[in-house]
């Protein structure tokens, strides 16, 4: 299944060694006596902090945001409640983001206490979360904590583009910028927990060639959560997005790049397999029979009459790498992705790497 051998050789999936930076480390896993330290700063662990909250209130007041559970309410009606009106929603939800604040704050202490992570100067945060205006405080007040409680200077960071988009323009970052000569796009892809997305990511190289304004001109989004697909299904939809795309891109006179840039959970190996990590994802990602690259190759084996290349990595490394071209004023820098779980990379840019 994982025979690549007929594949145009571009990059190593899961690679080290990127184009523009090197990666120091990526889906660290910290335990201790509660388990894994990461789920603390995450999507779900805000919507359990919310939920403690609301109980508290509801015992005597009622519950001011409602009945629906607090892992179903949108973030568009929880930052609703933070500026409205009612002063008890809005309590509730400002104590959710402390709390959160400083659970967030104490898991940045950990990974800053890595070896891998030494001398980190800013930390861009993506995910799910960071989108709402309740994800930007708890940022915001997470910095705070670490600056004047902590003296830690670190600067923490929203990441810069949508968290619909990011993992997708960090996907031009995978692969040498001489593959893009020439064309306008490529099709960039993001695996999660909860989503798929697939996007065609215009290059804009004629405006910056450091891909500080690659855009995205289309995406498809599925929520495969909802739908709980097997594996096969889930595979058979993502390719279905991606032919999509490319007609679109035919329609619309965009010419695509011969490459499908990849972010997936887990640990990507060299050869494109998933060692760990994929474990929120329809069925076994794992196994050693299934190999995501070659079963999109098989479908989509030519784009605009090339052999198509593939490049996989982790979807923390890839959503990291969007921030890559305001990231040139520091040395070493993180990015953390507050989604299903806690995604995490460190990176260390080249030019600073051949200054030290």
């Amino acid at each position: 299944m994982n025979d690549q051998s007929t594949a145009p050789v571009i990059a190593a999936h899961g690679a080290a060694q990127l184009p523009s930076v090197v990666l120091d480390s990526y889906n660290v896993e910290i335990k201790d006596d509660k388990g894994f330290v990461g789920d603390r700063a995450s999507n779900r662990a805000f919507r359990a902090t919310l939920e403690e909250w609301r109980k508290a209130v509801r015992k005597k007041d009622g519950d001011p945001l409602g009945e629906d559970p607090s892992t179903d309410i949108s973030k568009k009606k929880i930052d609703k409640a933070l500026s409205g009106d009612d002063l008890i929603a809005a309590g509730v939800v400002l104590g959710a983001v402390e709390d959160f604040s400083q659970a967030l704050a104490a898991v940045i202490r950990r990974f800053l206490k890595l070896k891998d992570w030494k001398d980190t100067e800013r930390i861009v945060i993506g995910g799910g979360l960071r989108e709402s205006r309740v994800g930007e405080l708890a940022i915001g007040r997470a910095a705070v904590l670490l600056k004047a409680a902590d003296k830690i200077d670190v600067d923490l960071v929203p990441i810069r583009h949508h968290p619909d988009e990011a993992g997708l323009i960090g996907a031009a970052h995978l692969a040498p910028s001489w593959l893009f000569s020439g064309h306008d796009a490529i099709l960039g892809v993001d695996i999660g927990g909860t989503n798929f997305r697939a996007g065609i990511v215009s290059l804009n190289l004629k405006e910056a060639k450091d891909l500080s304004k690659a855009s995205v001109a289309a995406f498809e989004l599925w929520r495969h959560r909802d739908e709980k697909p097997t594996r096969e299904d889930a595979v058979k939809k993502l390719i279905g997005m991606l032919e999509e795309l490319i007609a679109k891109a035919g329609k619309d006179k965009i010419k695509l790049a011969p490459f499908i840039g990849i972010g997936c959970p887990g640990i990507i190996n060299a050869d494109g397999s998933i060692e760990r990590g994929s474990q929120n994802l329809p069925g076994n990602w794992a196994s050693s029979k299934f190999h995501l690259p070659t079963l999109l190759r098989e479908a989509i084996p030519e784009i605009d009459g090339h052999d198509t290349a593939i490049v996989m990595h982790n979807d923390a490394v890839v959503q990291g790498l969007s921030a890559l071209p305001g990231m040139q004023d520091v040395g070493h820098w993180g990015a953390l992705t507050m989604g299903t779980g806690l995604g995490n990379a460190r990176f260390t840019n080249r030019a600073s790497q051949s200054a030290g």
